[in-house]
């Protein structure tokens, strides 16, 4: 097996303005296809080989998608076109402004402007114990391990008598009544109407329950509340159960309890509540606040002019948005490509233009012909109008033409035919400390 302190970074030198971008999503990849050209060498880590599309991770978990049409490998996205330009796999441990230099697992490379575009990572609150027993939805493994839960728990209740057991694991929790909690509902509710009844006609379905919590007093709170009301009122037909102002307390693997006390047993609890900015160690604490780092409106980080935040780790306040941006594609995507015009702007001596959002809208789906849109100009949409929309926007920001190929087709089959294509177990998902599912692999002879 190879060491890591065999491996090295094997970037060439250079005498060209070195730019480190350190993660490969929205902000990072569209950066870097804007320095496309002569005058830089550009570099980029991510833990990943690939650029993935999140809005559609949802749909991996619930078997509608897999996992590569939803990711683009970062190579790919990079051709020989782009002269000087390198990605290595390798996780970047710190950033050393003194010495100007980014430190990774299988070594150190200086730089002359570092860009952090880093993401973030789900918020568990400081809870422990939510942490370790619940399913995250943030990167493809974790929606993999969520699609395999999802489906042993339906094979497993397909075989048991208990009736309180089974009824266990068909309850779903889902906390979080953001776009991701909302859209992975309603998918989950298209399942139990016109998927499931089909795979397991001895089972009634009409028992499973999907339980949207959220902390405040609607769903989708960053949309308008008319938007809301109405994903409020499409949740409900659809036969989601609301919990609304609630909080869970904790969960233990196959019991939520919520702060008040009421509990309910399950063996799936979805975590989409809150997500922190994926920072790295070296810059001191002033320069960020709440996990995001403080940056001014050129995307510098505040005190460290060759330092630059992109996307959703970075911290920018104007008097339009005194929180910083929505923490949703666009902002990323825009701020990389303004952020690539002004390194060109500093490698020429020109002053810097500061970056001006341009909000193009917000969309989520519940379901089959069920959406809601804010658009600008106060437009707000809903219904089959709003869920074409949304299908178009995704296809359009997918990147690859085989990727749009490949779910547009997935799409259309399923609008027609009522199916989830990929309902495969590839990997079971155990819990190290699950006991009875160990003795379930080992009795059921599943590898």
């Amino acid at each position: 097996m190879i060491q890591v302190n065999e491996l090295t970074l094997n970037i060439p030198d250079t005498k060209k303005p070195r730019v480190v971008i350190i993660g490969g999503g929205f902000g990072g990849v569209n950066l870097a296809k804007k320095l496309k050209g002569k005058d830089f060498q550009v570099v980029m880590f991510d833990r990943h080989n690939y650029h993935g599309f999140w809005p559609l991770l949802y749909q991996v978990a619930t078997a509608g998608l897999e996992p590569d049409a939803i990711a683009e490998p970062l190579r790919k996205l990079f051709d020989k076109e782009y002269e000087d330009f390198h990605f290595r796999q390798v996780r970047v441990t710190s950033i050393n402004p003194a010495t100007k230099t980014v430190s990774t697992i299988v070594g150190d490379i200086s730089y002359d402007f570092v860009v952090i575009a880093t993401g973030t990572k789900p918020n568990y609150f400081g809870n422990e114990q939510i942490k370790k027993y619940a399913f995250p939805l943030k990167q493809i493994p974790e929606a993999l391990n969520l699609r395999s839960q999802l489906l042993q728990s339906f094979e497993q209740a397909n075989m048991i008598n208990d009736p309180e057991l089974r009824q266990s694991l068909l309850n779903f929790v889902i906390v979080g009544g953001g776009p991701t909690g909302v859209e992975l509902a309603g998918a989950l509710a298209e399942m139990r109407r016109h998927v499931l009844p089909n795979d397991y006609p001895g089972m009634d379905f009409s028992k499973m329950k999907i339980i949207l919590v959220e902390g405040m007093d609607r769903v989708l709170p960053p949309m308008d509340p008319k938007s809301s009301q109405k994903t409020r009122e499409y949740l409900e037909e659809i036969g989601v159960e609301l919990k609304l102002n609630t909080l869970v307390e904790s969960y233990d693997g196959q019991l939520v309890t919520f702060k008040g006390g009421e509990q309910i047993r399950s063996h799936t609890l979805i975590w989409a509540a809150g997500v922190s900015g994926a920072q790295i160690p070296g810059l001191p604490p002033e320069a960020s606040e709440r996990g995001r780092y403080l940056v001014n409106l050129y995307n510098q980080v505040v005190g460290f002019p060759d330092i630059f935040a992109i996307g959703d780790i970075a911290l920018m306040r104007s008097e339009k948005y005194p929180n910083g941006h929505p923490g949703v594609a666009q902002p990323a995507i825009q701020q990389g490509r303004h952020l690539a015009k002004n390194l060109y702007r500093i490698i020429r001596k020109e002053p810097l233009e500061p970056f001006e959002y341009f909000d193009k809208g917000s969309l989520a789906i519940i379901g089959r012909n069920r959406a809601v849109a804010d658009l600008p100009k106060n437009l707000h949409l809903s219904g089959f109008i709003a869920w074409v929309a949304w299908l178009f926007v995704h296809i359009y920001y997918l990147i690859g033409f085989r990727n749009k190929l490949v779910v547009l087709s997935n799409w259309i089959y399923k609008f027609f035919t009522y199916e989830n294509g990929t309902r495969i177990i590839i990997r079971p998902f155990i819990r190290k400390d699950d006991l009875a599912g160990q003795e379930f692999i080992k009795k059921y002879d599943v590898d």
